[in-house]
């Protein structure tokens, strides 16, 4: 059974015509969406909790992310998250998770909104669940094609993409 957490995010963002910009929802409908042609069988269970972008998120966040995380019977999570900090959340993750995690946690999200173009939030995701039912226990990122372990990937703000590197 995998668990997806979904903490918000661009991947959530939404367009509100009244204001004019984007929001982040308290609500699953972009992970559900983005999930529905992969999920067959019933063995995926999705929850939220924080529901902001990676930017507004504090230690207090953070704090909770991992207490949801490690409370979960699930090993294998996939966490749905804002790419800004999601370095910082992994980071967190890992620390609460200890020197023996038993689980696998995959963080994973988008930099443009599932409902502006669904093409990379849903690649993304993709790549996290299938990521998780394999990969050794520890605390990963799978962005842009690239699954690795949260301390050798990187978002390139310069770029826009995320890319490996070197321990």
């Amino acid at each position: 059974m995998i668990r997806i957490i979904n903490t918000g995010g661009t991947f959530n963002k939404r367009y509100d015509p009244i204001k004019g910009e984007l929001f982040v929802p308290a609500d699953d409908m972009a992970v559900e969406e983005a999930l529905a042609p992969m999920h067959h069988g019933g063995d995926i269970l999705i929850g939220g909790a924080i529901y902001k972008d990676s930017l507004d998120m504090d230690d207090t966040d953070r704090d909770l992310l991992c207490e949801i995380v490690a409370d979960y019977n699930e090993n294998d999570i996939v966490v749905v998250h804002g790419t800004d900090t999601m370095d910082k959340s992994a980071a967190a993750i890992d620390r609460w998770l200890g020197e023996k995690p038993l689980k696998r946690v995959v963080l994973t999200g988008a930099m443009v909104p599932f409902s502006i173009d669904p093409v990379e939030a849903v690649g993304n995701l993709s790549s996290a669940v299938t990521a998780v039912r394999y990969l050794a226990p520890g605390v990963y990122i799978a962005m842009h094609g690239l699954v690795l372990p949260h301390t050798r990937i990187r978002k390139n703000r310069e770029r826009g993409v995320f890319e490996a590197v070197s321990e």
